[in-house]
């Protein structure tokens, strides 16, 4: 099982953290919204829209916002139009960054990003330089309290996922993105309940940094998932766990 180092535990914080800031439905009906106008806003015909739509539920969001997200996007409601854009840059101690953005103002986005970037002593790279470090992969999270890791991991196998990984009591599988649906369907199939279920960027490894360096790249993380027009910020620094 080769290692997605302390995945579970990045996406816990992240997520608690978000949670505590009142931005993460926020987040959600952004990535919603632009899902449908992309793709339709039938979920059954648009996989980047089920993804959404499930996340959503995971985060007990009310269906009428996940009905009225969907509406804006396909237009009929009237809503944000949003652009999808990713920055690629240099966190210090030469770690990779990955900045998802979904604004109605590119030119606002990019000069904050640039700034935040600039403040904590990152730089940002140009498109191509940090990506190829990363690699799309279907998460999906089960409680290593309820479930065993053998159960996890013989109905994840069978289903046709990639990994499965013990992560401080969280058992994460990882997929190919093609494979995401499926796999999710036949864990549901078997009543395995999930703790989250997305499609996500995982670099190949984690490089290690000093402790200054890693509460810099902290901070750095948090200022941007801050940012309004920030929808995800994937890295590939191995932070010990009081930073995460």
């Amino acid at each position: 099982m080769s290692g997605h180092s302390k995945w579970a535990t990045i996406k816990h914080k992240k997520g608690a953290a978000d949670a505590k800031r009142g931005q993460m439905f926020t987040k959600l009906i952004k990535e919603i919204s632009i899902a449908a106008r992309m793709g339709g806003g039938d979920p059954d015909g648009n996989p980047r829209l089920r993804t959404a739509v499930l996340k959503a539920r995971a985060a007990n969001m009310p269906k009428d916002n996940v009905d009225r997200a969907i509406k804006k996007g396909t237009g009929e409601l009237e809503g944000t139009t949003y652009e999808e854009l990713t920055y690629e840059a240099y966190a210090p101690g030469g770690g990779a960054l990955l900045i998802e953005v979904l604004t109605d103002n590119k030119n606002r986005a990019a000069a904050e990003i640039r700034n935040l970037l600039t403040r904590s002593g990152a730089n940002l790279g140009t498109s191509g330089s940090v990506s190829y470090l990363f690699k799309r992969k279907g998460i999906l999270s089960y409680d290593g309290e309820a479930y065993s890791e053998d159960q996890i991991m013989e109905a994840a196998l069978d289903a046709g996922a990639d990994d499965i990984q013990n992560e401080d009591g969280t058992l994460v599988v990882y997929t190919d993105p093609n494979d995401f649906e499926s796999v999710l369907n036949a864990m549901n199939a078997k009543k395995f309940e999930t703790l989250g279920a997305e499609i996500s960027m995982v670099p190949d490894v984690y490089i290690d940094v000093d402790t200054d360096t890693a509460g810099k790249v902290q901070k750095l993380i948090e200022r941007l998932e801050e940012n309004e027009d920030v929808q995800n910020v994937y890295h590939n620094v191995e932070l010990p766990e009081s930073e995460e």
